[in-house]
């Protein structure tokens, strides 16, 4: 098996020790993303805000894998408040079309610097 790491700067850099995305074949595994700002590397505030850049930050990295965002077939999405969801869920629209990628969704205690929504992904590229 042979792994290629996919990294970009239109990306946030890992904050700890693993890759942006690794490639194993046809797959491309997605480390979650949240909200950084790859310029600043700081947190932008609120669920819209920080869901924008949750996609723009996966389709950076999608795209440094020669792929897309509608490679994508496969989410997992991460929330601190299962309220928030109907507004991820909304934002999420605007950047997939159908036939949209599976998805969970899951509640979750606390993300990395105080994130309050945080995205991984598989993508399929040829």
């Amino acid at each position: 098996m042979t792994k290629e790491i996919i990294a970009t700067k239109e990306a946030p850099a890992a904050i700890g020790p693993y890759s942006q995305a690794v490639r194993v074949g046809d797959l491309v595994f997605m480390s979650g993303q949240i909200g950084l700002d790859p310029t600043t590397g700081m947190l932008v505030e609120g669920i819209e805000a920080q869901s924008h850049q949750v996609f723009l930050n996966m389709r950076a990295v999608a795209e440094a894998a020669g792929a897309s965002l509608d490679s994508i077939v496969e989410l997992t999405v991460f929330v601190v408040d299962i309220g928030d969801f109907t507004k991820v869920n909304e934002i999420m629209q605007s950047y997939f079309k159908a036939p949209y990628p599976a998805r969970s969704t899951v509640e979750v205690a606390g993300l990395p610097r105080g994130a309050r929504v945080e995205v991984e992904g598989v993508v399929a590229v040829k």
